[in-house]
């Protein structure tokens, strides 16, 4: 299984993320299945979601709330699918 990282990054509505990924495919994650847990809780604030940005590997929100690069590309679906 090849690596992909992220390097752009759009908050959509309902908790997804338009994500470039450096092999130039546009993926669309759903980040809303992950708020139930206590690390994430903070993301449903919708001004802490929208504030999302790329860090050197992958994405990360405020207080360094971050998903491995691996999970949201696999688990993510081809934007042009969506």
């Amino acid at each position: 299984m090849k690596s992909h990282y992220p390097v752009a990054v759009i908050p959509l509505e309902y908790y997804k993320l338009l994500i470039t990924f450096d092999n130039d495919e546009n993926r669309i994650f759903d980040v809303s299945p992950y708020l139930e847990d206590t690390y994430f809780a903070p993301i449903k604030n919708l001004a802490v979601f929208r504030s999302v940005k790329i860090n050197p590997i992958t994405i990360e929100w405020l207080n360094e709330i971050d998903i491995c690069p691996d999970e949201l590309y696999y688990n993510s679906v081809l934007a042009e699918n969506y």
